[in-house]
């Protein structure tokens, strides 16, 4: 190779790096509409803001945290809003996004989603899950302790189960183990209260349920356990299931309306027994 052609091809080479290194990605321009709430017992309302320079690449609560640094430069509150491990994991996060728990795309929580769902120019409504059962704290926040208290009323097992046991000591059958397992990865985020007209959380008690009601080990307490997890949840104020199915619809986890069937079985042979 000539040193005249090895030197035209470096210099191609070095306008190509330059070029790139000069090209900016535009951000989008997000119109936002947060609610805004001081506290439990003060009037709420919705606030605009306008949001520059966001990238297709940040996720949702991303593009909360910049628009909050926004607002401390310009000496306002942030906004509060639930996370923590981001990942779709913890069932922390949560909000109703355009009139939808965790926003547009199934089967992802609210940290899942990103800003390529949206487009230049959008208007984004932001709001807290609505639910007697959920009063909200602060903006986006909401009390969801509701379901720790339904939790904790039977979502457990209590009987001694020793040491680890072998892995095939129970046989559990294929399809049981598996409807188990994904009762089980219900997260508790409450989104279905949030889709739900009637805010019901049967959902997710019916989770809460199945996943041991399906396997050997939950039946000792089977009955008890149906029994005193539906009397908390009625006792924190949700409503009843009419089965329109929003919450399955709006479950990041798509956890199956078929547990409540279950939840129902489970209920009805546990008062008649």
């Amino acid at each position: 190779m000539s040193i005249l052609r090895f030197n035209s091809i470096n210099l191609s080479i070095n306008n190509l790096f330059t070029n790139i290194a000069i090209t900016k990605i535009e951000g989008m321009k997000i119109n936002l509409k947060v609610w805004r709430q001081k506290s439990k017992n003060a009037e709420g309302s919705f606030e605009n803001y306008v949001v520059n320079d966001v990238s297709p690449d940040m996720s949702f609560l991303e593009m909360l945290d910049i628009t909050n640094e926004m607002l401390l430069k310009d000496g306002k509150n942030p906004i509060a809003f639930d996370h923590d491990c981001r990942e779709g994991i913890c069932g922390t996060c949560g909000v109703v996004i355009n009139g939808q728990a965790h926003g547009p795309l199934k089967g992802v929580t609210t940290c899942q989603l990103h800003m390529r769902t949206f487009k230049d120019g959008d208007t984004i409504v932001i709001e807290p899950f609505r639910a007697t059962a959920f009063p909200v704290l602060r903006d986006l926040v909401v009390d969801r302790t509701a379901f720790d208290r339904i939790q904790q009323a039977g979502g457990f097992i209590s009987v001694n189960t020793g040491s680890v046991p072998d892995a095939n000591a129970i046989p559990i059958s294929k399809q049981n183990s598996d409807l188990a397992f994904h009762a089980a990865e219900c997260i508790g985020c409450g989104a279905c209260v949030a889709a739900c007209k009637n805010s019901s959380a049967m959902l997710f008690v019916s989770a809460k349920v199945s996943q041991y009601a399906l396997l050997p080990q939950g039946k000792v307490e089977g009955k008890d356990r149906v029994l005193n997890m539906v009397a908390a949840m009625d006792n924190e104020g949700f409503g009843n299931c009419t089965n329109t199915e929003a919450c399955e619809a709006e479950c990041p986890k798509q956890i199956s309306v078929s547990n409540i069937a279950r939840l129902n079985r489970e209920y009805y042979a546990a008062k008649l027994s």
